[in-house]
């Protein structure tokens, strides 16, 4: 073995070590949000803020910092092991900006704010919420400082779930985008409105679930590695690619709420466990970015999930468990009532096309929040007037309105624009696989997923993080993400 390889196996050693610390904190922020009891959430906070501490240490101790400065200068590094190498030492970099005790004060304040958006939620009252994301807050705007920004400390955190997005990249993306949706959503919702009613009969939560169940098989999840629970807001969660966890929520008066959240969750747990095992601990063994994260779920969630072919399938299924609700309804009268296109409350039940509009609205708040411009306390006011602007509708409530999401409990302050990028690869990888497999859609019809998810795993799931986001994309597909064409896909299925 030569010298070099000799180093980057210590390298290697030392990264599994890191992510076995960060993963085991992983499995008990996973039973925070589906099991704890009520009375264990402040040991668990404190767990979880030494486990997180500990990670860090162990990721800026002088020996790996010493240990990645001789590997990059090595030349003899395969093209993986090199690109690892350089993300790994820009991960270096960056937390070496951040004290033990600023993580550790970052994971106590993030449990804190899981627990006070619970509570609000149960009340259905931000005030509840307040003070925990205040605190949450004034720690994000700190981190920007830390981090370091040009222009704008937005950019700071925008960086850590997508790499090279800025405000003025983001920006100008929604503002290509917006105008065509808005003059898109105008000329659909002329159009005579499908019924709906149907879905929103009532939906006992043992079909749901036995359903669901059948449903996330079918699509190829692994149920020998990995499991479906339920939660207050769906998640997937990962502690290696074959330990791979998602949830769920039912609304027994809404068929549609736990049906497309087991679909998109397992878009994410596809790509988690089509990631390369052997590369546990390492970059090339994680997710690309956030976009392209999204990007899985949103493809299954919506090219597949919302198509006819997939309901000429299904539906004959799907009425076997709710004979009654489903009696008359043909395969058109399906898939018309999931497409409606209308205005609504919350993001995750939300068409293919106002979603966007909700995405816009919390990165619009996010930018005011971490610029100064607007404090925690403004929120459901510009929440509410914000709706009102861009969807036309009244929020009744907090629990409808800006309580709706997890995330900002969770310290995920630039996650959101990751939803619409990932909307715009989706459309453009659903693009590129239905001409690289023959006769798609027709397989899809007879209930066979499996081509479209080894084309994935092929072309996506396999290079881990070795490339970017946009390098990914023209890998695939052979140009750049181009958002048109996430429009061309929705005219196309929405004025058929």
């Amino acid at each position: 073995m030569s010298d070099t390889n000799k180093l980057y196996h210590q390298y290697s050693d030392i990264l599994k070590k890191i992510a076995d610390v960060k993963y085991a904190s992983a499995v008990l922020q996973w039973d925070q949000e589906t099991y704890l009891p009520a009375k264990g959430a402040d040991a668990r906070s404190r767990q979880l803020a030494t486990l997180n501490e500990l990670a860090h240490q162990l990721f800026t101790d002088d020996k790996l910092g010493k240990l990645l400065q001789e590997l990059i200068t090595r030349t003899d590094l395969g093209f993986k092991e090199r690109r690892n190498v350089e993300l790994t030492l820009e991960e270096f970099e960056k937390q070496q900006k951040f004290s033990s005790a600023f993580v550790r004060n970052m994971s106590q304040a993030v449990s804190t704010a899981f627990y006070a958006w619970i509570e609000a939620r149960k009340q259905n009252s931000f005030l509840i919420y307040e003070p925990a994301l205040t605190a949450l807050v004034e720690l994000k705007k700190e981190e920007a400082q830390l981090l370091g920004y040009k222009t704008h400390p937005y950019n700071a955190l925008l960086d850590q779930f997508e790499k090279g997005a800025t405000v003025e990249i983001l920006d100008a993306a929604f503002e290509k985008v917006l105008e065509p949706l808005k003059a898109l959503m105008t000329e659909v919702m002329a159009q005579p409105k499908p019924s709906v009613e149907f879905l929103n009969q009532h939906y006992p939560k043992q079909q749901q679930w036995d359903w669901g169940m059948y449903l996330i098989k079918q699509l190829g999840f692994d149920f020998d590695a990995g499991r479906q629970d339920i939660s207050e807001h769906p998640f997937t969660t990962n502690f290696s690619a074959r330990d791979v966890r998602i949830t769920t929520r039912i609304d027994e008066g809404d068929f549609a709420n736990m049906t497309w959240s087991c679909i998109h969750e397992t878009g994410h747990a596809l790509y988690e466990q089509g990631l390369p095992d052997e590369e546990y601990g390492l970059p090339s063994g994680e997710y690309a970015s956030l976009s392209i994260h999204e990007s899985q779920s949103r493809l299954w969630e919506n090219c597949v999930g919302r198509s006819k072919p997939f309901w000429n399938h299904y539906l004959p299924v799907l009425k076997n468990y709710f004979p009654e609700q489903l009696n008359g309804i043909n395969a058109d009268d399906f898939t018309n009532a999931i497409n409606c296109v209308e205005p609504s409350l919350i993001r995750t039940e939300a068409d293919e096309l106002t979603y966007h509009f909700h995405v816009f609205i919390r990165y619009s708040l996010e930018k005011k929040l971490i610029n100064g411009d607007i404090a925690v306390k403004d929120i459901p006011g510009y929440w509410n007037n914000a709706y009102k602007q861009y969807l036309g509708v009244n929020v009744p409530d907090d629990k409808r309105g800006c309580l709706q999401d997890v995330h900002w409990s969770h310290g995920s302050f630039g996650y959101f624009p990751t939803y619409s990028l990932g909307s715009f690869y989706a459309a453009q990888f659903w693009l590129k696989a239905k001409e690289d497999i023959p006769a798609l859609e027709k397989k899809i019809a007879d209930g066979n997923t499996s081509e479209l998810l080894n084309w994935l795993r092929n072309n996506i799931h396999c290079h881990g993080k070795t490339y970017t986001s946009e390098e990914l994309c023209k890998m695939v597909t052979g140009k750049a993400l181009d958002s048109n064409l996430f429009i061309e896909y929705l005219r196309n299925k929405l004025l058929n």
